[in-house]
């Protein structure tokens, strides 16, 4: 599946915001999972798998730990796709 940078971002914050319970509007690029959105370690790994579901791709182990911000992700999945 191809999504545009505006749909991960969606994406994103529609998967943050259930798993953390942060409002979707809050999720914005510069955001820190851990620091700003209350995404610890193992919810984190619920993103993860989350993301990889919804956009249809693999996020190996290693590169979760590069994805700090949200800005990171977005930019993951879109060289991933």
């Amino acid at each position: 599946m191809i999504a545009t940078r505006d749909e991960i971002h969606a994406g994103l914050a529609d998967i943050v915001s259930d798993i953390s319970g942060v409002p979707r509007g809050d999720v914005l690029v510069d955001r820190s999972f851990r620091d700003d959105l209350d995404v610890d370690s193992l919810s984190m790994v619920e993103v993860v798998v989350a993301a990889e579901e919804r956009f249809g791709i693999s996020i190996p182990d290693e590169a979760t730990t590069d994805l700090r911000t949200v800005g990171n992700a977005i930019e993951f999945l879109l060289a991933s796709r």
